[in-house]
């Protein structure tokens, strides 16, 4: 039997794009996506909300010179349809908004072209999007763009983000001020008179889905009757933000199902996107694919994940798509690729050259070391190297890039100064590169592993209050709501005190260094001591170095004495840093910092020493900060200029 061809019906207010297989209805010439049609549903969308507010992309932007990621929130509604191609193998369709003079301060100054493509015997459709700034058009900020489907209530209670999280799920009226409590911002609540009892005490949270872009290719949802599976597939990171590390959200109670192309989640203003009038821009979003699947010789639902993510697997093998018609989305062919070797120089550590097993390693536009992180106006290429520190970067788009690379089990970051230009076909072979971390002299003690996160530390369990059932027992424990006051509990009076060669970082460092709740309702900062002793050959005309890597920082100051609490000024400070507020998003991890501090022997002691580490900013329960990685280490030795 031949598969049917892909149909374009173009009414007065609607397009219909029909293969056989599914059905998806968009409005004209807004672009909005009303109706989605599979398996004897009629619409797999929301059919209780304004046909506005079913399946659309939207924005948020603000004036030059305001402040933080606020902004004004826009569906991106089209002024203009074209069919761009229109075959029985395919249809691809375009849904335009133009920017003028006459809009400014009222609009966006964006021109954005909305792409629909479906493919004959797909099960599912695809969409990205081109947005255009003009040299001559005025400035303006960008914190967050995104593909929002609202999915219907009725059907679809069972969503999946990966292996370990994935649940039913509360209903959306769960969450209206009758049935529960507000807790410490607008998007967590305790439900505390759900429509179905299973759910009664629970925290629903959307921020307890997010996931790091390195793990964020395919979510979605479950309806059991009949057995259909709604999923949203990411096959390539190369247009999102802020590289592999960035955290963005999935899907969340609604049923909400989200494609997230930009945000400052877990970063916060460095990460928004700022132009300047003279300042040309052109980026392509996507394209996404959302897959539906339904059950075939089987009958477990759960078998729909199981099988989304082989359907993952080869859209990641067919990327980058040779179907779409934008003259922007360049083929594989017009694209580039880099190969090369890494590895690590620490003679500290080993005489050898070390492999990089599993190092980030990537392209992005050329910055400083450590740029990627905020980086979000170009796009970003990333791979990890193999058990020999090889690696490749293939299907790079054309244009300028430096390499950089992060090493597990290493601090600081790799750049490499070279500007890598990318031609159409080119193979470059960048040879062996070397990365040389932050070293001055032999370890004396770490405490923690080197991995930009804080996730070896000790994550509590929840307030019996405050508990989602999902993550119980969950490799991701630390995103239950509240934990930040769970220091107070386990350390009503005192600070937390590390002794060196007894503690063990895994059960005696919290895993946040957060404010103490006081008796009136007030906070206070904290002071952590870490306890260690030196032997008789303290270097007190030398230098120690004590490195200091911070996985996250919200709203804090790290301020750093060392043996006298009350030194002022202290021998450090960060300054106040951070917009992360990773803490109150159940994040393990934000903006990665490392500082390196010179202490001078003079202020080392033989026997006992402390280090004294403050966190003094106290508005908030939510401010503070993580560490991912303490280190202390002597004056160089007197063979440390050998080379490797």
């Amino acid at each position: 039997m031949s598969i049917r061809g892909v149909q374009l019906y173009i009414q007065d207010d609607h397009v219909v794009i029909d293969n056989g297989i599914l059905q998806v209805t968009i409005s004209k010439p807004e672009g909005i996506v009303t109706g989605v049609s599979y398996q004897g549903i009629d619409n797999l969308l929301e059919v209780r909300n304004e046909e506005s507010n079913r399946g659309y992309w939207d924005l948020v932007w603000s004036e030059e010179g305001t402040a933080k990621t606020t902004g004004t929130s826009y569906v991106i509604k089209g002024g203009k349809f074209r069919v761009i191609v229109e075959n029985e193998e395919q249809v691809e369709i375009s849904f335009t908004r133009a920017w003028s003079s006459s809009l400014e301060g009222k609009h966006v100054p964006l021109n954005i072209d909305k792409r629909f493509v479906m493919l004959r015997g797909s099960s599912g459709f695809y969409s990205y999007a081109i947005y255009e700034h003009l040299k001559e058009w005025p400035d303006f900020n960008l914190p967050q763009t995104r593909i929002v489907f609202k999915l219907r209530k009725d059907k679809f209670r069972y969503m999946a983000v990966a292996d370990n999280r994935q649940r039913r799920m509360p209903l959306p009226e769960d969450r209206l001020p009758r049935r529960s409590r507000p807790l410490a911002y607008p998007e967590a609540v305790q439900l505390v008179h759900p429509v179905e009892p299973e759910f009664k005490g629970e925290v629903d949270d959307k921020f307890q889905y997010s996931c790091d872009n390195k793990d964020l290719y395919v979510h979605g949802w479950i309806c059991s009757d009949p057995p259909v599976g709604w999923w949203q597939i990411t096959p390539s990171n190369e247009f999102r933000s802020g590289g592999p590390m960035k955290q963005n959200l999935t899907s969340h109670v609604g049923p909400t199902n989200l494609a997230m192309f930009l945000s400052a989640h877990y970063v916060g203003e460095d990460m928004v996107l700022k132009f300047q009038r003279g300042e040309p821009w052109k980026k392509v979003f996507g394209p996404v694919f959302i897959y539906l699947n339904t059950l075939i010789d089987n009958d477990d639902p759960l078998w729909l994940w199981e099988d989304a993510k082989e359907q993952m697997l080869t859209e990641i093998q067919c990327w980058p798509y040779n179907f779409p018609a934008s003259e922007d989305f360049p083929k594989s062919e017009q694209r580039g690729c880099v190969s090369g070797r890494l590895q690590v120089g620490d003679r500290y550590v080993s005489d050898d050259y070390i492999s990089t097993k599993g190092a980030y390693v990537g392209l992005a536009p050329p910055g400083d070391v450590g740029s990627w992180q905020t980086e979000s106006k170009g796009y970003q290429f990333w791979t990890r190297t193999d058990a020999d520190g090889y690696f490749l970067i293939s299907d790079v788009r054309t244009g300028d890039y430096n390499l950089y690379a992060w090493v597990p089990g290493f601090i600081g970051d790799y750049k490499n100064n070279a500007i890598v230009t990318i031609t159409p076909g080119c193979d470059i072979d960048m040879g062996k590169l070397v990365y040389e971390p932050p070293r001055d002299g032999p370890t004396l003690w770490e405490i923690g592993i080197p991995d930009r996160t804080a996730g070896e530390f000790y994550v509590p369990d929840p307030g019996p209050k405050y508990i989602n059932k999902l993550l119980v027992n969950n490799p991701d424990r630390f995103r239950q709501y509240g934990l930040w006051e769970r220091y107070s509990d386990l350390y009503p009076n005192v600070d937390l005190v590390y002794t060196v060669g007894v503690s063990d970082y895994r059960t005696d460092w919290f895993f946040a260094q957060v404010t103490r709740k006081k008796d009136d309702d007030k906070y206070e900062g904290t002071t952590w001591q870490i306890k260690f002793n030196l032997d008789n050959n303290v270097n007190q005309t030398g230098t120690y170095k004590l490195r200091i890597a911070l996985a996250t920082a919200y709203g804090a100051e790290l301020q750093v004495r060392i043996n006298n609490p009350k030194a002022n000024p202290p021998l450090f400070t960060t300054g106040v840093i951070g917009h992360d507020n990773t803490i109150a998003r159940h994040g393990i991890h934000g903006l990665y910092r490392l500082y390196s501090i010179d202490v001078k022997g003079a202020l080392l002691m033989e026997g006992e020493n402390t280090i004294f580490l403050t966190q003094p900013m106290c508005s908030s329960p939510l401010q503070g900060l993580m560490y991912d990685y303490i280190r202390l280490e002597a004056p160089p030795s007197n063979n440390s200029t050998k080379k490797l």
